[in-house]
């Protein structure tokens, strides 16, 4: 019977199960403690070519220290029963069944690892930073963020990434294949880290807070931008002029000033605007609202450039035409 476990979003923190977490707790312990060793190897082989036997394809099992290849696909593995348990995927058999969920898996290791986002345990930790994992091998992939390496180079550009997860992330940039579809709305993605954090907008989730005033923000990146308002930092430079942005679409904006190009078209007549502010402010004259009044008389303007040229009218200062 399944037991069910509540979790609490807001402090990533595993709630109440509603059985007593010591019986469910202590059995998925034990199931992970045993998948920490490369236990039954002998068993899982002898079932494995079993399997393949069934479907009449070759298999090989062997390999030199340390260079384990399999020889179904282009993965190849540091130890002999990495390159084992790999091989069960290819078998199609999924005999591992979470108690939680209705998941399957092919080995007892991929079971254990994914009972850990029942229970939130990451016990892969980064002694480099604050980050955990639930896996070892995405452990091992993450630390190459630290020391630099990029072995996964794209063949289409040339870029190179820390792990095959990101390269076939980057490759889609490419193909522009978005397999991650949001359950919320239409909105589809090319790798599932984005597609989590566009989730947040629709749960309202705001886990990152600014250093310098109270405001939190969904997304780390938005937070970065923010904390310019407090530096002044502006790393967008202009290679045409001396103007810098604390925004790289700000910057790409002020470039249609240098080619000339307007984008903004308006629907109601042939006018063409480089910068969208431009085009709202345009679209008031065909719609005849009139927001800018002015504080000397009762006349209101769709223009605040043309209530300023107004105001003069009642200073006495010239009006200088442009």
């Amino acid at each position: 019977m399944k037991q069910e476990i509540s979790f609490n979003t807001e402090t990533g923190n595993v709630g109440n199960f509603q059985k007593t977490i010591k019986d469910v707790g202590d059995n998925i312990k034990k199931e992970i403690e045993i998948q920490e060793e490369p236990l039954h190897v002998q068993e899982t082989e002898i079932m494995i070519k079993d399997e393949f036997k069934l479907n009449n394809t070759p298999i090989q099992i062997q390999g030199e220290d340390n260079n384990h290849q399999c020889n179904q696909c282009d993965k190849d593995f540091s130890h002999r029963y990495d390159l084992i348990r790999h091989l069960m995927t290819h078998t199609g058999q999924k005999h591992h069944q979470c108690y939680q969920c209705d998941k399957a898996f092919s080995t007892k290791y991929y079971l254990a690892a994914h009972l850990r986002t029942h229970t939130g345990e990451k016990p892969f930790q980064c002694k480099q930073c604050d980050k955990a994992f639930l896996l070892k091998n995405n452990l091992a992939s993450h630390l190459k963020t630290h020391t630099g390496e990029k072995t996964h180079k794209c063949s289409q550009c040339g870029k190179a990434f820390s792990s095959k997860y990101y390269l076939a992330a980057h490759a889609r940039t490419h193909t522009g294949e978005k397999p991650h579809q949001c359950n919320q709305c239409d909105k589809a993605f090319s790798s599932k880290f984005h597609l989590l954090s566009h989730l947040r907008a629709h749960i309202g989730e705001k886990p990152f807070q600014c250093s310098q005033c109270a405001k939190t923000f969904s997304h780390k990146h938005t937070l970065a931008t923010h904390l310019r308002t407090h530096t002044g930092e502006k790393p967008h430079q202009c290679n045409q002029c001396d103007k810098a942005f604390s925004h790289k679409c700000n910057l790409l904006m002020h470039f249609n000033i240098h080619t000339g190009e307007k984008p903004h078209q308006c629907s109601q007549c042939d006018k063409a605007f480089s910068q969208m502010s431009n085009l709202i402010k345009h679209i008031s004259t065909h719609t005849s609202q009139k927001t800018h009044q002015c504080s000397q008389c009762d006349k209101t303007f769709s223009k605040k450039y043309v209530l300023i040229r107004h105001q003069r009218t009642h200073t006495g200062r010239e009006i200088t035409s442009k």
